[in-house]
């Protein structure tokens, strides 16, 4: 499989491109750019593909394509769409306080909301991402990365983010194809490049990021898990029982889970410092993960699988399911439930 056609939201046996530049219809056979379309309003929003989900306090978010923001207050049982100004292939969505929120996808999207996802702005997108690069490393001196940020200005908007990460109202990071990882400490309003500190020489796809435990993770292709390095400030690449694209990462105090392709999973139970594989009998990609309000891992797969763990990630049990829902994306709804989300929209499951 190729990299540009791997991408962490695996839909139904298909995948959806990773790097295409897309357009919608305007009429009279004119099309416009995704970037200057609103996304549009639909009744079947809900059943459409949605590839990511948070938590706004008691409120459900979910993203998807064709710009889609979806919000339940009744934990995924009714869902309303919220106003986006762009119409591009949304994948992540991170909510760290109940008002703000950030989600990011194609054409090298950043959305920005403060209303709890009912309106939202667009903090950065591919046409001004080249600016950002090679603004900061041409005034850093390094010829190598100047040049390297002048071949993504120079591709426009081409490249998606592929998830985001926000401790707070202000620090945040956001990670995509070919390696591309920003940060900001204002909340969105500037950005700064972070692949000249991570161990990364290949460009490898970043597929998740998450702080567990205090320390801060970047999961992607070819086994590729990084932790950042507090002295050094540096994310530095761990060593893995692994080899394969690792989708996302869940875990509570210092333990540490990441999973991927073919059903693979490797924990962790030191912060990071060593790692083992666990078994689950799944032989398909795992493509997201979450706690529920007890505090066990979940973790879904493209198939429809739902693992759950209630020994910090030792092992994981599949629970038996009347109908199996392709999932891309995972959320607790409140005691009780999960809503997961795919390529067949949102759905509620119930835990026992």
């Amino acid at each position: 499989m190729q990299r540009r056609t791997l991408l962490k939201a695996l839909a139904a046996g298909g995948v959806l491109p990773l790097a295409a530049r897309a357009a919608t219809p305007a009429g009279a056979g004119s099309w416009r750019d995704v970037l200057d379309t609103p996304a549009q309003r639909s009744p079947l929003a809900p059943k459409a593909v949605l590839t990511g989900l948070a938590r706004a306090g008691k409120r459900v978010v979910a993203v998807g394509q064709r710009g889609h923001v979806l919000l339940s207050d009744d934990a995924g049982q009714s869902w309303q769409q919220a106003d986006v100004p762009v119409s591009a292939d949304l994948v992540a969505v991170s909510f760290p306080n109940p008002e703000s929120g950030w989600a990011v996808g194609h054409d090298g999207v950043v959305l920005h909301s403060t209303d709890a996802g009912r309106t939202w702005t667009r903090q950065l997108d591919g046409r001004t991402l080249g600016d950002v690069l090679v603004g900061h490393y041409g005034k850093s001196g390094d010829d190598k990365w100047l040049a390297e940020a002048k071949r993504f200005a120079a591709q426009g908007a081409e490249n998606p983010f592929l998830d985001v990460w926000f401790d707070d109202a202000r620090n945040g990071i956001v990670v995509g194809a070919f390696g591309l990882a920003l940060r900001t400490g204002d909340g969105g309003s500037t950005w700064a490049p972070l692949m000249h500190v991570i161990d990364n020489p290949k460009a490898l796809h970043l597929y998740a990021v998450r702080r567990i435990g205090g320390e801060l993770f970047i999961a992607g292709e070819q086994g590729l898990l990084l932790k950042l390095e507090r002295d050094s400030g540096r994310f530095a690449a761990l060593t893995l029982p692994y080899a394969g694209t690792l989708f996302g990462l869940v875990g509570k105090d210092r333990v540490v889970v990441a999973h991927g392709l073919r059903g693979n999973v490797v924990r962790s139970a030191d912060g990071g410092q060593s790692w083992q594989s666990v078994p689950t009998g799944v032989g398909v990609g795992l493509t997201a993960s979450a706690l529920d309000e007890r505090g066990r891992m979940v973790i879904v797969s493209q198939a429809g699988h739902v693992l759950v763990s209630g020994d910090l990630g030792a092992s994981f049990a599949p629970m038996k399911l009347e109908r199996p829902t392709p999932a891309s994306a995972v959320v607790s709804a409140g005691p009780g439930a999960l809503v997961i989300a795919g390529p067949r929209g949102a759905q509620i499951l119930p835990l026992a």
